[in-house]
């Protein structure tokens, strides 16, 4: 039998009550994420049935998307690094396993950020971007949970479609 979905398991250890739900998703998507690996080989993590985007680049903007939300979250401005790893999202090369590697390692500094996120500072103001978009810290942190989430969800179907046409032909 398999183990209930994260959010079931009760609290995750030193995040703070209100950032749990963020948690859960954080990790929930890298359960599904490496179900969704396991599954495909890596021409199959490329394909895009129908022009949609490819598992592969779900992964790498969930991973990059993640790491600017949190970046933002911190009152910091992206850094050239994260601008250009944007800018290469859509041209993930890399093997299946170091993209999951890579997904793993950003949830974790994720989730280390919440338990180091203080309750009292959720309602402080950032902005995104060149644009400065007002929002607060917990807006984007609750943000970066869901935006991983659906990506992952994205990811599934993916895997889903092209398993299906191998399979179905």
């Amino acid at each position: 039998m398999s183990a209930p979905e994260v959010w079931l398991r009760g609290p995750v250890a030193g995040v703070p009550a209100l950032l749990q739900p963020v948690a859960h998703a954080l990790l929930q998507a890298v359960e599904d994420m490496e179900r969704v690996v396991a599954s495909l080989d890596d021409e199959r993590l490329r394909r895009r049935p129908g022009g949609i985007a490819s598992v592969a680049f779900h992964l790498r903007h969930a991973t990059g998307s993640l790491d600017r939300l949190c970046t933002y979250a911190l009152g910091r401005p992206l850094d050239d690094a994260q601008r250009r790893a944007l800018a290469e999202e859509g041209s993930a090369s890399e093997a299946g396993a170091e993209l999951l590697a890579g997904f793993r390692a950003g949830v974790e500094r994720a989730v280390a950020q919440l338990r180091a996120t203080d309750p009292a500072d959720l309602a402080l103001p950032r902005a995104i971007g060149r644009a400065a978009l007002p929002t607060t810290v917990i807006g984007l942190l609750y943000h970066a949970g869901e935006h991983t989430a659906r990506h992952t969800g994205q990811a599934i179907t993916t895997a889903k479609a092209i398993n299906g046409m191998l399979e179905n032909p």
